[in-house]
């Protein structure tokens, strides 16, 4: 069955619409507007945490609805509700209309056709039963715990989400998209004597459970979170200063998603609030930097077979050899900067308004072999996993806080370290990159990213890379 009639089924044959009098409403709404679209939305969600011995959140959800939106010009009028009725829908009409008041617009063409299916429409909520969820979990604690004695306590989830959604523009242009969304999360916490640490890791992706739970999956994830606890149980407090940083492949990449990515959204950059507006063309960043945002990866987390105003994604390069070339826009912002949507209007739920945002934002591969990198560092941090970061659009000033780090001596791996945050400009910090690996890694599929109040699924991803001077905030005396 093909998305549109799987989502007709939900939101027609069951809700009641009437396909036919759910365009005429559109094409009234909208009479006046220079864009806009009706969305609508069915999502169902789960999720299980197992923490120190016994199931201590489930929760099963189901939600539906649909946001109405006009444009005219820079204006956005936008109504939503759970109501998914006829007279709803007239009620949203009547508000967003209040945005058109004196505008008369030459609507916009709709998005162009796409038959790209990135991801399976199976709902993996199906898939498991409730104790087959309590018993892998309860595993997952049992397995951590006789793997080291000095296992304090362990966190295991697992969550799942199918989300279909119709998107419907006047002129009957309609598109629609199943996406399935998967993830397990390991935490565990070590002590030896009156000293604790922790240390997490998780999987996810738009699949469906099969490829996590089987043992030899939730095994290594396990593993994992064990090997960062045990090593931040080793770790010195980290000196702070300017020094040269050595960041992992993989989800280190979440600096460049926070430092450099915000940046180059449509929208900041039409307002001139990014420190990167005004730069098109101009080199931004050290040559072999090439950064792109590509949300057509098969099953990744942070892909999108249609965005939220029913574009196709795509790949965008948006910096090519350190020359800024492209930002990640959705419909409105394009228009108004005169340039194509690139697939990037993504929003939360039916009840937010799309904006420009990141699908799978990644730097490409370099020609350096890892150990080559850290063999060119005399003293330095080697950067493996972060924690929390942010980051101002304006300035490109970032924090972010290492959850593993060691000390680079001699082109040697050092003691492990605690307390360590990176200081710096997202546009500088790119300028100072001195050598790019030839390993890149995508993230496990984890990530989620937060913007004006809105929450969506995303993935990053870089080689390993050295960026010559970034401040280090430390612990050490």
């Amino acid at each position: 069955m093909s998305d549109l009639s799987t989502t007709d089924e939900l939101f027609f044959n069951r809700a009641g619409l009437d396909t036919a009098r759910t365009e005429g409403l559109v094409n009234d709404a909208l009479r006046d507007a220079d864009d806009g679209e009706l969305y609508l939305e069915y999502c169902q969600a789960e999720s299980v945490t197992f923490d120190d011995g016994r199931v201590r959140n489930a929760s099963f959800d189901t939600m539906q609805g649909f946001g109405l939106r006009a444009i005219a010009g820079d204006a956005t009028g936008y109504s939503h509700s759970a109501e998914l009725t006829e007279a709803a829908i007239k009620r949203a009409a009547d508000t967003v209309r209040a945005v058109q008041a004196g505008h008369s617009g030459t609507l916009a063409d709709g998005p162009s056709g796409t038959n790209q299916s990135l991801y399976a429409d199976e709902n993996p909520l199906g898939q498991m039963d409730f104790g087959a969820k309590v018993k892998m979990l309860t595993e997952i604690d049992a397995y951590a715990r006789a793997r080291d004695p000095r296992v304090r306590q362990v966190t295991a989830s697992i969550a799942g989400e199918w989300q279909a959604v119709q998107i419907i523009r006047p002129g009957g242009f309609r598109v629609a998209d199943i996406r399935p969304l998967v993830r397990l999360n390991v935490s565990v916490v070590v002590g030896e004597g009156d000293r604790m640490e922790s240390g997490g890791h998780g999987v996810g992706g738009r699949t469906s459970y099969e490829a996590f739970v089987q043992p030899d999956a939730w095994q290594a994830q396990t593993d994992e979170a064990l090997r960062q606890a045990v090593v931040n149980l080793e770790s010195v407090a980290a000196p702070a200063g300017e020094t040269t940083v050595v960041l992992g492949p993989g989800w280190p990449g979440v600096l460049l998603h926070e430092a450099v990515g915000h940046g180059l959204e449509g929208d900041f950059n039409r307002k001139k609030t990014s420190a990167f507006a005004g730069l098109m063309g101009e080199r931004v960043a050290s040559p072999g930097v090439t950064i792109v945002d590509d949300g057509t990866i098969s099953d990744r987390r942070g892909s999108i077979s249609i965005d939220d105003e029913g574009t196709a994604s795509s790949r965008t390069v948006l910096i090519e050899d350190g020359i800024l070339v492209g930002y990640m826009q959705d419909r409105m912002n394009a228009r108004l900067m005169g340039v194509d949507a690139t697939g990037n209007g993504r929003r939360q739920s039916f009840g937010h308004a799309p904006m420009p945002r990141m699908t799978n934002t990644y730097m490409l591969s370099g020609d350096k072999e890892p150990a080559e990198i850290l063999a060119s560092v005399k003293n330095g941090l080697y950067a493996v996993n972060f924690g929390g970061g942010q980051v101002d659009i304006t300035s490109g000033k970032f924090v972010f806080s290492c959850t593993e780090a060691y000390m680079v001596e001699n082109g040697k791996i050092g003691a492990p370290v605690k307390g360590a945050t990176l200081i710096g400009n997202g546009p500088d910090a790119m300028t100072r990159v001195g050598m790019i690996g030839n390993d890149l890694a995508l993230d496990p599929g984890v990530g989620t990213c937060g913007k004006d109040g809105q929450s969506v699924p995303v993935g990053v991803g870089q080689p390993t890379m050295r960026i010559d001077g970034l401040t280090v905030g430390g612990t050490a005396a």
